[in-house]
């Protein structure tokens, strides 16, 4: 198999895209979507998000210090892609995308009710790395819409149909190819 070397870059992909909510101090709420975010650590339970400095979401997760990862599904895959071109210094996005603003159960910033996960968060540390700044914030609640529990309590993401961003195209997940730990269990 040929290959070829390419300028240095990021190829990491795919990436879980999200629809990152938060409200400024007058209480105006506003989306960004994010594909760099990430899973820092399990105890305390954080994670990050990088964000640009010129865009609009920039000041106001810094200056509040907190957000709701909300994640994205098939159908909402179109609202996924608006909140990530449009600013929300010239529209209101919940609006815009028939979207609902449901109260979080602890921070200020709004949940995306019609998302299967919110995941409020409190900015710990801002790292300035180049042409985005990282917040490393703790979980501090996850929100769960029942819909996906199944018998046994047990969330199952993928009936909401979750989607995957891949160097500018959003994707379907697909099937299900195997659970961890799979490859050395011993067979029944």
């Amino acid at each position: 198999m040929a290959k070829q070397t390419w300028k240095a870059g990021n190829m990491l992909y795919p990436l879980p895209v999200v629809m990152v909510s938060m409200a400024d101090e007058t209480g105006k709420s506003n989306i960004i979507t994010v594909a760099w975010a990430g899973t820092i650590c399990t105890n305390p339970p954080m994670l990050s998000i990088s964000v640009r400095p010129e865009r609009y979401s920039y000041e106001i997760l810094k200056r509040t210090g907190e957000f709701v990862v909300n994640l994205t599904t098939e159908r909402l895959a179109y609202a996924t892609d608006y909140c990530g071109v449009r600013s929300g210094k010239d529209v209101d996005k919940f609006k815009e995308m028939k979207l609902t603003e449901e109260k979080a159960s602890i921070v200020k910033a709004p949940l995306i009710q019609e998302s299967p996960v919110n995941i409020e968060c409190k900015v710990k540390k801002v790292e300035e790395l180049g042409s985005h700044h990282m917040f490393l914030a703790e979980i501090v609640a996850v929100n769960i819409d029942e819909t996906y529990l199944n018998e046994k309590n047990k969330f199952e993401l993928s009936k909401s149909n979750p989607i995957v961003y891949s160097h500018g195209e959003y994707y379907g997940i697909g099937n299900l190819l195997g659970t961890f730990g799979y490859s050395v269990r011993k067979k029944k």
